[in-house]
Order: structure tokens, then C-alpha cells, then sequence
């Protein structure tokens, strides 16, 4: 059986100061704190602050997970699964950011998160809790009917109804400080068209599971004046490393806002081929980007992302 899986990347960087600095060492023992491998390499299990969700299993006492925008099935740390005695499921090919491998996975007899109640058991890959951050990761298949929320004022992450309830749109007033934009929906993921990068069209995917932004080669191809640097090591969720190059971008524009000093890193990750964007500039917009907002929702059922947009013009400013 295969799986694809689209995971976060945890990203090593030299020199890009938004990027958030954080990986993870294969090596690690369950539960302890990873070493730096290199001088590229701060360990995840020294991170405090990535943002989590707390979710309940089979009405156990809730743990922090991260949603993740990016992936299409959710899943659950060993570490979590062995204190809860979840039954063993079969091995599975997962297919990653970085590639694919075979993992073994558990069976889930239910997920409960805020007004999420999935009570039909399936099975979640099982990996090590020091190479995601958390004891687990929220993927598309229990949010496609939600809204993700993304406080970054409170440092706050959240799942709550859509807007469109009940099937039907409602008319919710844009405020002075806020950008709506209206997505396409592909394979359960919302697909931003109207957006450009440093004057060339891009496709865009928002990627809450990534700490940094990934654009495929076809995007590259379309900088060949722009002096790349690195190389950097990025390492996926099951411990795989890939090493890349990467660019700061001068300006990523994505509907009515303009970002700029987006650090980006280059690699045709699967994702991109499973979205149907290998041949043509595309980007992962990773939370270092998304961290500019005061407050990003994501609406899968209305196909909307709005974003708030800082009290003081900075990374991001509305365009006009």
C-alpha cells in the first residue's frame, strides 16, 4: 500500500534571518532533545514555539498537534501511540517532501479537536515525535470542512466552523485591514492562482506544516539572473535530508498584499508533482511567510483565505 503523504520540512539555515532555524537529528533517542548535527542544524527538540492544536484520541487526554495545510492524511508520534496502546496497522510507502519510505502506522479510532469529531477509525503513519516538533500532525482529511485559524498576535491556532454553514456563503464584511482571497480547491487543498513572484506568475499553496517557503524548479528557471544561495539542509518529518539551494525574495504578491524579503528554497518536491505544478512556477508558502500577517484563516469548504494585515507597514503591506 502506498500513501502520499504531503509532510512539513523543517528547514537548516545559514543565513536567511526570517527563516526559523530548526530540524531534527535522526539519531536522537525517543523523547530526548536532539543534538545539532552541524553548524547548519538547531535541534527540534530545542524549539518552544511552534504553534499546536490540542487533540484528543479515542477521548484520551489532549496532546499538541500541528495542523498541517500541506499534508493529506494526519499523524500520530510513537511516542503518543505507545502511551495509548494504539493497535498496530500495516506498513505503508509514505511519500514525503524529501521522498519516499516505508513506516509503520496505528490505528486511530477517533480524533477529536474543538468541533472536529472524527469518530470513523483509520490508520495514521507513526513517527518519531523530535522529528515533527509535536505528538502529531493534523492533515486535510479532518479539516477539509473547517477553517483553520492562525492568531499570530496570540500566538494562538485554532479549527473552527467554515463560514459557508449550512452549504450556503455568508456575507462576512472585509474589514480596513484585511486582504480576501478567493482559492481554487485541488485534491482537498486550496490552490492560490493570483500571484506573482518578483514580477513572474506563480501558483501558490499555503503550507502551514513548512517553516519556510519551497518554489519548484520551474520557478528557479525563472530567476536565472538571481544569485541563488547555500547550499542548506532541509529534513523532512521521518528524518530524510535534502540539500538545496535557496533565494531571498524581494516580493511575493498573492492577491491584493505584497510580502517582501521572503526567504525561498528550491527542490521539485513531490508535492508539487501531486498538485499538477511541476512544469509550471510554483510556491509552498511556508509559516515564516504567513508570520507577517497579524492573522491568517483558511476556509476549505468557502475556498477563502483572509488575511490581517500588520498595524505598521512591513513585511507585508496591501497593494495600492
Amino acid at each position: 500500500m502506498q500513501l502520499r503523504l504531503l509532510m512539513p520540512l523543517l528547514i537548516a539555515f545559514a543565513a536567511a534571518p526570517a527563516a526559523t532555524q530548526e530540524t531534527a537529528t535522526p539519531a536522537a533517542a525517543p523523547g530526548a532533545p536532539a543534538a545539532a548535527d552541524d553548524a547548519n542544524t538547531l535541534a527540534l527538540g530545542m524549539v518552544a514555539d511552534r504553534m499546536t492544536v490540542p487533540v484528543s484520541i479515542n477521548g484520551s487526554a489532549p496532546q499538541p498537534f500541528i495542523i498541517d495545510t500541506g499534508a493529506e492524511r494526519s499523524v500520530v508520534s510513537r511516542q503518543l501511540a505507545g502511551n495509548l496502546r494504539l493497535s498496530p496497522g500495516p506498513q505503508i510507502t509514505l511519500t514525503t517532501m524529501t521522498g519516499s519510505t516505508r513506516v509503520p502506522t496505528v490505528v486511530v479510532p477517533s480524533l477529536s479537536m474543538g468541533p472536529v469529531r472524527d469518530q470513523q477509525a483509520f490508520n495514521a503513519p507513526a513517527l518519531e515525535a523530535t522529528h515533527m516538533g509535536a505528538h502529531g500532525l493534523v492533515g486535510i482529511e479532518q479539516l477539509r470542512t473547517h477553517m483553520v485559524s492562525i492568531d499570530f498576535d496570540k500566538r494562538r491556532m485554532a479549527v473552527r466552523p467554515s463560514r459557508r454553514a449550512g452549504g450556503k456563503r455568508s456575507a462576512i464584511p472585509v474589514g480596513a485591514d484585511e486582504i480576501v482571497i478567493t482559492a481554487k480547491n485541488r485534491f482537498g487543498q486550496l490552490i492560490v492562482t493570483e500571484a506573482s513572484f518578483e514580477g513572474a506568475k506563480v501558483t501558490v499553496v499555503l503550507d502551514t506544516g513548512s517553516q519556510i517557503s519551497i518554489g519548484n524548479m520551474a520557478l528557479q528557471r525563472k530567476m536565472r539572473s538571481a544569485r541563488l544561495k547555500g547550499p542548506i539542509v532541509m529534513t523532512s518529518v521521518t528524518g530524510e535530508k535534502l540539500t538545496v539551494n535557496y533565494h531571498i525574495a524581494d516580493r511575493v504578491q498573492i492577491g491584493g498584499v505584497a510580502l517582501r524579503g521572503v526567504p525561498v528554497a528550491f527542490a521539485d518536491i513531490p508535492p508539487f508533482e501531486h498538485f499538477g505544478l511541476s512544469d509550471e512556477p510554483a510556491l509552498m508558502l511556508g509559516m515564516d511567510a504567513l508570520h507577517a500577517f497579524r492573522r491568517v484563516e483558511i476556509d476549505f469548504p468557502d475556498r477563502k483565505v483572509r488575511f490581517l494585515l500588520p498595524r505598521q507597514s512591513g513585511v507585508a503591506s496591501r497593494l495600492g
